[in-house]
């Protein structure tokens, strides 16, 4: 059967529990979080204050035990956001990279540390220079890694201007099942998925830059692009489907100063002052939106998460550790496209 006479709403229908199981990578099932009575409750810390390292340091603190636990002997991977390498209000703030390699040290577990990324667009190492992030590497035992240069595997998602699986390299560093993996995001607006938060961060930065030498116009091929999948339904598509595979261990969103409006590179600050952290990616994300003023409902890609039971999306069952959510919470204004990204929503013709 070609995919020109495919019905696309059984496709869409069928493939969120069937063939995102084969696409992405073998039995679906073994990738969910466990169950209620495994996992424990569910709990989010929130922190104010007006010291970023501090924040990221007092919200990690509730999790001490649970953190050094779920370590083990893992590599620590910390990922922060580097959309870009220029521009300082789109990206992980070192501060709070620090506060976290504090508390790090605080349980004893900062002798296997990496902080790693594949910027958005273009070298990490320069991101990291410009940002600051040098510095860590030496008052801290922790390495600096670009990801573009370390290993792959290729994975396929959806792209929804043929509704084929299309190949894309992904971070073995991030796949890795020996890597603990913290997400160190920002809230920010975004043009595409309306918010971008802990999840994303990791999604978004598992595809790799791939060295073309022979090319003199362009050094790299970005391959993060594919992933994006063509479009509003495509990307938050993908976001969901990757999920099980990319999602972090630990989630330190930092609302310090978030980002509203053209997010996630060219918008205006918030003053917000919070840190959201928390050892389940899906209940930190889900305070980071309650904390940005937004609709939930609104974004495509954590609604397909909780649909599919990655996690919950009703805030009274989460716990939440420290300051009162509703007492923090800002009206983000949302990036101009918008009302174009809510095309999610409407089913495929």
């Amino acid at each position: 059967m070609t995919m020109n006479t495919f019905d696309r709403r059984k496709f869409l229908k069928s493939s969120i529990m069937g063939g995102a199981a084969i696409a992405f990578g073998g039995n679906f099932k073994n990738y969910f979080p466990l169950t209620k009575e495994e996992a424990g409750p569910i709990s989010v810390a929130l922190t104010t204050g007006d010291n970023r390292a501090d924040l990221a340091f007092r919200a990690l603190q509730p999790f001490s035990k649970q953190i050094q636990k779920a370590i083990g002997s893992r590599r620590i991977v910390i990922k922060p956001n580097n959309v870009s390498i220029t521009v300082p209000l789109s990206a992980t703030h070192v501060d709070t990279l620090e506060g976290i390699l504090e508390f790090l040290k605080s349980i004893k577990k900062l002798d296997n540390v990496i902080i790693a990324e594949s910027a958005g667009n273009g070298p990490s190492l320069e991101g990291f220079s410009n940002y600051g992030y040098n510095r860590l590497g030496s008052k801290y035992p922790v390495n600096l890694v670009d990801l573009d240069t370390e290993g792959y595997e290729i994975m396929y998602v959806f792209d929804e201007r043929d509704f084929r699986p299309h190949p894309v390299r992904i971070s073995s560093v991030l796949l890795n099942p020996d890597s603990y993996i913290i997400s160190v995001a920002k809230l920010k607006t975004h043009d595409r998925v309306t918010a971008t938060l802990s999840l994303k961060n990791i999604v978004l930065g598992a595809p790799l830059k791939v060295a073309t030498p022979n090319d003199e116009k362009r050094k790299f091929r970005n391959e993060k692009p594919i992933v994006h999948g063509s479009g509003y339904r495509g990307i938050n598509y993908n976001l969901f489907a990757l999920a099980p595979r990319l999602h972090p261990s630990l989630a330190v969103i930092d609302g310090f100063e978030g980002m509203e409006g053209n997010g996630p590179i060219r918008g205006t600050a918030v003053d917000h002052r919070v840190c959201v952290a928390s050892t389940d990616w899906f209940a930190a994300d889900r305070v980071g939106v309650e904390l940005m003023g937004l609709d939930f409902n609104n974004i495509g890609y954590l609604t397909f998460c909780a649909e599919a039971g990655l996690g919950t999306a009703d805030l009274s069952k989460i716990q939440i550790i420290g300051e009162n959510v509703k007492n923090h919470i800002k009206s983000y204004k949302l990036n101009d496209s918008w009302e174009k990204q809510l095309i999610w929503k409407t089913p495929v013709s």
